[in-house]
């Protein structure tokens, strides 16, 4: 099996590890990959946005199975061109796609299909936009409807707040295209939760819920970032709330955008926000693996990519509804100094190589430099995942990989999980 895993950032290196894992004879490639994924296969010199090529790359190297990581590519076509020229691919086509790629578009379809969102309107001009905002309770969130790299949703706590915002997308041109349309939507209080299910358009399996940390600093304070650590599983995602997620939000999103001609195959992720009485309201949609979420869920799952191979075959009996883990993960991102806003490259990393058992480290703004040392090269540099019985002790391992870890300006939180570590604490007191 020739697999050519489309991406270079941490999730890529997580789907190439698992790859690697399930499947140890495997030929595995990267475009463009890192110097992580280099360890465990070829990395090719191809941007992920580069179609054609990417296209030409997958009949050079006569690759079995491509698996798109990234939003853009998908957005771009990538999956529709690799399947006209007869490549099975992991991935949703350029339409299927706009469920990420536009939130407007997502919007329409949750409307249609009765899934519970936060109540929002669109708007590609800026006075129809203020006027909705004078009109409406704060705090407001104003999104940007097309790609943003994760730091398009802005919460604002006032209407004069919004009101900027939606300015400076809409008249300032602060998003470029991204920010050409937006949607302004009421703001819900509770907590968020990642679903991510595998799908061919008909089967849905479910995969163990993860939780994001989007904000740069602990206790979640600071910027939206795209991500400063992620954990799996999440006490609150009973199997009976994701028996609920799948029956009132996945199934009936994939029906509609169906019946537009838009049949659903890969992997779709619902960022969620459970409000107080428990239902789960849809504040996003992602056409692809979250990132850091990926780098928390597939270490835990052993087996997950023959799931991708069969749905990219045509050939997939998935045989149940969810997939269940025993054990626990903490992943951790360490950020360049400046992220979000400048993070500043070049600093060498030092990664010891004793590090704990059961601690991975997945790269993604890393290069290597011709004397062959690791260097930065992006705002999110490094995810580093911890394994244990509990979130407690993964968060642990993670931490402590993390303190072993060197670069100048290493910025990272040092308490992802602590909702679990918090609630599992409480229930042990109680008891």
């Amino acid at each position: 099996m020739r697999v050519l895993v489309v991406g270079g950032g941490g999730r890529e290196h997580a789907l190439c590890w698992a790859l690697k894992r399930d499947a140890p004879e495997a030929t595995v490639f990267a475009a463009p990959g890192n110097p992580g994924t280099a360890q465990l296969g070829t990395n090719l010199r191809i941007a992920a946005v580069e179609v054609v090529k990417v296209v030409e790359a997958v009949q050079e190297h006569h690759i079995d199975l491509a698996i798109v990581g990234p939003e853009a590519p998908l957005a771009a076509g990538l999956a529709d061109r690799l399947r006209a020229a007869g490549r099975p691919v992991f991935g949703p086509t350029q339409a299927a796609a706009r469920i990420e790629s536009s939130k407007a578009f997502a919007k329409d379809v949750m409307q249609r299909a009765g899934v519970p969102t936060p109540a929002s309107r669109t708007f590609d001009t800026l006075d129809p936009a203020l006027a909705y905002i004078r009109g409406h309770a704060e705090p407001l969130v104003v999104k940007a409807s097309g790609l943003a790299g994760g730091k398009g949703a802005v919460v604002c706590a006032t209407r004069d707040a919004a009101a900027r915002t939606a300015r400076a997308m809409l008249a300032d041109g602060a998003l470029g295209d991204a920010g050409r349309e937006i949607v302004v939507e009421q703001f819900l209080e509770g907590e968020e939760l990642s679903v991510l299910a595998l799908t061919d358009g008909e089967r849905i399996l479910v995969l163990p819920a993860a939780q994001d940390h989007k904000r740069l600093g602990e206790g979640d304070a600071g910027p939206n970032t795209g991500g400063m650590g992620a954990y799996c599983p999440v006490g609150i995602a009973t199997d009976a709330l994701l028996d609920r997620v799948r029956e009132q939000v996945l199934e009936p999103t994939i029906r509609e955008l169906a019946a537009q001609g838009a049949s659903y195959q890969g992997v779709l992720y619902a960022g969620l926000m459970l409000a107080g009485d428990g239902t789960p309201h849809v504040l996003e949609f992602n056409c692809r693996f979250g990132d850091p979420e990926a780098q928390a869920v597939l270490p835990l799952l052993p087996g997950v990519t023959r799931h991708l191979g069969e749905i990219a075959a045509g050939s997939w009996r998935p045989g149940r509804t969810t997939l269940n883990v025993t054990r626990a993960a903490v992943s951790t991102v360490l950020a360049a100094a400046g992220y979000p806003d400048k993070p500043e490259l070049g600093a060498a990393i030092i990664v010891p190589r004793d590090l704990e058992p059961g601690t991975l480290v997945f790269h993604a703004g890393t290069y290597r430099d011709p004397d062959g040392t690791l260097r930065v090269q992006g705002g999110r540099v490094l995810s580093v995942t911890g394994l244990g019985d509990t979130v407690a002790e993964a968060a642990e391992r993670s931490a402590a990989a993390c303190e072993l870890i060197a670069f100048q300006g290493k910025t990272y939180r040092r308490d992802i999980g602590w909702r679990e570590i918090r609630r599992r604490g409480a229930r042990a007191a109680r008891s």
